[in-house]
């Protein structure tokens, strides 16, 4: 499975954002997957997931409240959609497809890598 991660760019601080992740094929719907966020010199971390139906999803404590993670399994495409964004947003933003369900995801769970988009919040 290949992912293509869309969106990103350079917004301001308080604007919104969506990103989203196309897959190259419809097995894509039976993964997990989960947005993540590498910023420089830090370790990459979870924004958020949502299970392979979309019935489920986890949010990381610093986008809970102003993020919304979905998906169109029709579409083979998750959706990241974050508002308010603070400059300590600012990332380079991945999506990976796991084989498993835990909460939260690890990197190290991850199958399937998507090109990473860069984030940047100026204040």
């Amino acid at each position: 499975v290949q992912l293509q991660a869309l969106g990103g760019g350079l917004v301001q601080a308080g604007d919104s954002m969506s990103l989203s992740c196309v897959a190259s094929a419809r097995t894509f719907s039976a993964y997990p997957t989960g947005w993540f966020r590498q910023a420089p010199g830090k370790e990459r971390e979870l924004v958020a997931q949502i299970s392979w139906g979309g019935g489920s999803t986890y949010y990381a404590d610093s986008v809970k409240g102003r993020s919304t993670i979905s998906r169109d399994n029709a579409k083979n495409t998750v959706y990241l959609q974050m508002n308010s964004l603070k400059p300590e947003d600012t990332a380079v933003y991945y999506c990976g497809a796991s084989v498993g369900w835990r909460i939260p995801m690890s990197s190290e769970g991850i199958h399937y890598w998507g090109n990473g988009t860069q984030v940047t919040v100026s204040s």
